[in-house]
């Protein structure tokens, strides 16, 4: 069985490229869903707001959060042009960017 599994994508997008990235992260999950990549769920983005005392969430750093459909995925995506189109501009709109894979535990009978 393949099982989803979930990225949460950190950017650090480079001063004055913030709208130049929203504007590709609008476009990203769906041309990744328009490959079928990913699970039907819609990605979920945040922009990080200035925390007295929090350096991890500075301004300029934005979350994805979004599941591949599995393991695979990832690798297919690196071979579609139209993703392409989308993942190379935002490398170089930011300053850093990393992707931890996740997968769901089921705790409930923990």
């Amino acid at each position: 069985m393949h099982r989803p599994q979930t990225v949460i994508c950190r950017y650090r997008v480079k001063p004055g490229r913030e709208r130049e990235l929203e504007a590709l992260l609008a476009r990203h999950w769906p041309t990744l869903h328009a490959a079928g990549l990913v699970t039907d769920e819609p990605a979920v983005v945040y922009r990080a707001i200035a925390s007295e005392g929090d350096r991890h969430a500075a301004p300029g750093t934005y979350v994805e959060v979004f599941s591949w459909r599995d393991a695979a995925a990832p690798g297919l995506a690196h071979e579609l042009p139209d993703v392409m189109a989308v993942w190379e501009p935002m490398g170089a709109a930011c300053e850093a960017m990393d992707f931890p894979h996740f997968e769901r535990l089921d705790l409930s009978g923990a």
